[in-house]
């Protein structure tokens, strides 16, 4: 969550602010957890509560049992606090997550958290918008979730390092892809003070804005000037700047996050250095106490804020460090969940906390649809959740960041292509198989001038129930029509999965190509037996692709007019292949199960 106390969409300068006491654990000095001392005088929260015991004094003096002077209302509820019961508690970073244990509990748990779920104005949505991802033959279809912790100053959220300014701001985005095969995701860290256009957005009066060519990223979520702040107006901008459709969006403020970090327990969190109250609140005179030790340490409430939007202290104070923070706080977090299992009972208070303090989009406003929503994610194993971002440089007239257009498009397209970042096959399409021993021999040629493989050098078809497995995009190469279908049919008959996409590049193919993608050479071998004198080569995407030449339309039936033209614009015989992405992205993404330690900072001097 990025921003400091009281940070504002403004050039990256800090306000001032104070850091409260709330939350920090009791326990032995030392120990992970352990309580850390109270903030010295300094910042609004701390004036704001030396106000308020002004006033208590002046109505009539302390109340019996009230805190000594200086502790303040965080003190007071330390004191109150019962020690905690040894439950085990699980939270995920959206209430999502929480959702997916409560199957099973009772309509009365999903009529309360039904009644706390908020939803922002569909009509909010732009409606000119980038195209909805399509399934395949089997359902499998790619997610994408846009992840807003809000820095809102309505309701508590100030007494947790908000201002008193009204109004709210992206405190952290993030875009979670998750592919269409399930089992890989990957989340891409939005700097909120990258410059972006931010396309015409809806006021809370009705109205929409013209728009602009260049602000700060998070100001889109200020537009308006609510304490709800404008999430339609961020989706809008993300898929301005990205080219995909969101298809949801889950919102969280301070006190959602608080409340959710203390049902857990607390989070591992690790820091290179000790933290001190100024590098928290600028204002400070002097340096002040540690407030988040140097190393491995347990952090929830109040803390958990702390660590997630500390900038100053480490590396070079930068917004990029604290998104390296940010994205190993989540990784901690779903190993954790991971670990400690499930519990529909220690549940119920996590969710209500969580969908308390939510915003999502229409399309995610009940209980039941969160549900099912994160019952669509079950599957992503930690290592295969990545987390990278958006590739960036800093600017030279001022402190914000640029965002590195040739790099940034070709992690757009890899998401659109369902490749992971590290350049796996992601699509839900079949796995590689190893070639059979029936098969033909892998050292065979395989260009325009190769011997064709036929039906005589392959494995059994109809018979073979693996062929099931194997999904095959069929693209018309020919100017007879309904070749596609017919072919797709064929495919069908033989037990593949096969699907008639469309037209080719070009439609004066003379033979019919078998095209695979990395892995995919037993399959595609397979494939062609059912195309005698097919030509097997490699193909620039995932997966199998027939490409149905003047032979086989010859030998269905099918009229074709040599050198006839396409009547039309051609689609190409294969989706485009993503260009590689940049070694140093790759490198620097984390894996949610990497090591706490590493990686949690960006430059030096700050």
């Amino acid at each position: 969550m990025s921003g400091q106390w009281d940070e504002g969409p403004a050039r990256g300068d800090d306000a001032p602010g104070a850091l409260t006491a709330d939350g920090a654990n009791g326990g032995t000095p030392g120990a992970p957890g352990a309580a850390v001392p109270p903030p010295r005088a300094g910042g609004r929260a701390e004036a704001r509560r030396a106000a308020q015991g002004k006033a208590a004094q002046d109505k009539g003096g302390a109340a019996q049992g009230a805190p000594p002077a200086g502790g303040g209302r965080a003190a007071a509820r330390a004191a109150a606090r019962k020690p905690k019961r040894n439950v085990k508690k699980i939270v995920a970073w959206s209430a999502a997550g929480a959702l997916v244990l409560l199957a099973g509990t009772g309509g009365l748990i999903y009529f309360k958290l039904n009644g706390n779920i908020k939803s922002f104005d569909a009509d909010a949505i732009a409606k000119d918008r980038p195209p909805e991802a399509q399934a395949d033959a089997d359902g499998n279809k790619p997610v994408n979730l846009l992840l807003i912790g809000s820095d809102s100053r309505g309701k508590n959220n100030s007494d947790l390092g908000g201002g008193e300014d009204g109004g709210a701001r992206s405190d952290t985005t993030i875009l979670l892809h998750v592919y269409a095969d399930h089992k890989h995701a990957v989340g891409i860290s939005i700097p909120r003070n990258a410059m972006v256009a931010i396309p015409p957005c809806k006021l809370p009066s009705g109205k929409w804005t013209k728009g602009e060519n260049s602000n700060l990223f998070n100001a889109a979520f200020s537009v308006g000037g609510s304490d709800a702040g404008n999430p339609a107006c961020t989706q809008n901008t993300v898929e301005t700047l990205t080219g995909i459709r969101v298809d949801h969006t889950i919102v969280v403020d301070f006190q959602g996050f608080s409340a959710m970090t203390k049902a857990v327990d607390g989070v591992d969190v690790c820091l290179p250095e000790d933290i001190h109250e100024r590098d928290l609140n600028e204002k400070l005179p002097s340096k002040g106490a540690v407030v988040l030790k140097k190393g491995p340490q347990k952090v929830e409430g109040q803390q958990a804020l702390d660590y997630v939007r500390l900038r100053h202290g480490l590396g070079d104070g930068s917004d990029i460090g604290r998104m390296k923070r940010q994205q190993a706080f989540i990784g901690s977090l779903a190993t954790k969940i991971k670990k400690e299992g499930l519990s529909p009972t220690t549940l119920l208070p996590l969710a209500n906390a969580a969908t308390s303090s939510l915003t999502v989009d229409p399309g995610l406003d009940s209980a039941d649809k969160l549900l099912n929503f994160g019952l669509s994610l079950r599957n992503i194993d930690l290592h295969d959740l990545k987390f990278v971002t958006l590739p960036w440089r800093y600017r030279t007239v001022d402190k914000n960041i640029d965002i590195v257009q040739a790099d940034a498009k070709k992690l757009w397209a890899t998401l659109k292509s369902d490749q992971t970042i590290d350049g796996q096959n992601a699509t839900g399409e079949q796995p590689a198989e190893a070639a059979s021993p029936t098969a033909p021999a892998s050292s065979a040629p395989t260009g325009p001038a190769a011997a064709a493989h036929t039906a005589a050098a392959s494995s059994p078809l109809a018979s073979d129930t693996a062929n099931k497995n194997i999904r095959v995009s069929v693209y018309t190469g020919t100017t007879a029509g309904g070749m596609a279908g017919k072919a797709a049919e064929q495919l069908k008959a033989a037990k593949f999965t096969a699907n008639a996409v469309g037209r080719a590049d070009n439609l004066k193919y003379t033979t019919t190509m078998v095209q695979y993608g990395s892995g995919q050479k037993a399959n595609a071998e397979k494939v062609a037996a059912v195309f005698p004198g097919a030509i097997v080569e490699p193909g620039s995407s995932a997966g199998v692709t027939v490409i149905v030449g003047k032979d086989f339309a010859t030998a269905n039936g099918g009229a074709t007019s040599p050198g006839a033209t396409t009547g039309g614009p051609a689609a190409p015989s294969t989706p485009a292949s993503p260009e590689s992405l940049p070694g140093s992205l790759v490198s620097d993404a984390r894996s949610a199960d990497d090591n706490i330690c590493d990686n949690t900072t960006y430059g030096s001097g700050g």
